[in-house]
Formats: structure tokens, C-alpha cells, sequence
């Protein structure tokens, strides 16, 4: 029996996912540029053929991640405004950035390397200005999240936050099974969210 366009999908979507994972374990364990696609077809266990079916190239697949990444920062803080009073807002903010580094401090220092390009670097800057620029426009969000929360300096003591919570992400990312996580967001949450 023929498959319907559904399971087709479902299984085009999946192939994708899987090509995506391992485009970027190798991202992370060898650097973009040290990777070719011909070790992504070899890792996703497809013929190099087949993946660009799914995928114009290396760069493509680094242009879908980094996508994702953003749309990832972008529902943290549309969960975060969903919550009714900003100390919650920025708890949840806390909450979310944390766990998502603990979870994954591999992904975010291959994220913070990105971030830190330099302008030389013509075929990463691009990606590495879409992070910017996304951060950017969530510290905005943030900043009303303290104006509201009524401090004085509401863009100065954003900018206070992002920094500490910043540092503890850096701290886990680089020490991840060292760092007593719990307490640090308890800290930062009697610290930021009263």
C-alpha cells in the first residue's frame, strides 16, 4: 500500500531532523569548517546525494540551526510574557535559560562561538549578526519586563541581569556537572524577580 503525503512528510521531516543532529555534533566536535558534507552524509548514514535533497549544503543546514535557535529564544520569551507580573516573567526567563544550558552546554558554547565571530569571517559573520540581532531585540522585551517590575535604571539593571545570567550560563556550559544550578537560580531569582 502506498504511503499518503502525511507519512511522506512525517518521514521527509524526520530524515531532516536527523540530518540537522548531526550536522551539528560534527559543528561542535570538529567546527564548521573543519566539517564537509560528506562527513554530515556519513554521519546521517545517507548518501551525500541524498541529503541534498534535503538541504542546498553546509551552509543551508548551519542557516536551518541557526533558525531554530532563534525561534527557540523567541517561544522562551513568549513564554515568559505569557505569565502575568514581570517577576514571574523574568523567573520563567531565568527558569528556561538555564535548564536549556544544563541540558545542552554543548549547543550553547557552539552558539557563544558563533556569536563571537570575527568580520573577517564573511561566510559566518552573517549568522553570527542574525544571534545579535535576535538577543538584541529580546533584551528589549526584557528591558519592559523591568520597567514594569518598577526599578529605577530598568535598562541598566536588564543589562545587570543578562550579564550575571550570562556568566552562570558560561560557568555551566563550562563546567556543567560542577556548577549547583538550583541554588544559582534561586540566587538569581531573590537577586532580579522581587
Amino acid at each position: 500500500m502506498p504511503r499518503t503525503p502525511e507519512e511522506n512528510e512525517r518521514i521527509r521531516q524526520k530524515a531532516k531532523e536527523n540530518i540537522r543532529h548531526k550536522a551539528m555534533e560534527l559543528f561542535i566536535n570538529q567546527g564548521y569548517h573543519a566539517t564537509s558534507i560528506s562527513d554530515i552524509a556519513k554521519e546521517a548514514e545517507i548518501s551525500k546525494g541524498l541529503l541534498y535533497n534535503y538541504f542546498k549544503g553546509k551552509e543551508d543546514l548551519l542557516a536551518t540551526i541557526v533558525e531554530e535557535r532563534i525561534i527557540k529564544l523567541i517561544e522562551v520569551m513568549e513564554g515568559a510574557l505569557a505569565h502575568d507580573t514581570p517577576a514571574e516573567q523574568l523567573k520563567y526567563v531565568v527558569n528556561h535559560a538555564i535548564d536549556n544550558v544544563y541540558t545542552n552546554p554543548q549547543v550553547h558554547r557552539f552558539f557563544l562561538h558563533l556569536q563571537t565571530q570575527p568580520e573577517a569571517d564573511k561566510e559566518l559573520i552573517k549568522y553570527s549578526k542574525r544571534i545579535v540581532e535576535e538577543n538584541a531585540r529580546q533584551f528589549e522585551l526584557q528591558c519592559e519586563m523591568f520597567e514594569s517590575l518598577g526599578v529605577a535604571n530598568p535598562r541598566e539593571r536588564s543589562l545587570y541581569f543578562s550579564s550575571t545570567l550570562q556568566g552562570v550560563m558560561l560557568m555551566i556550559a563550562t563546567y556543567p556537572q560542577k556548577f549547583p544550578v538550583e541554588e544559582i537560580k534561586t540566587q538569581i531569582i531573590e537577586k532580579f524577580c522581587q
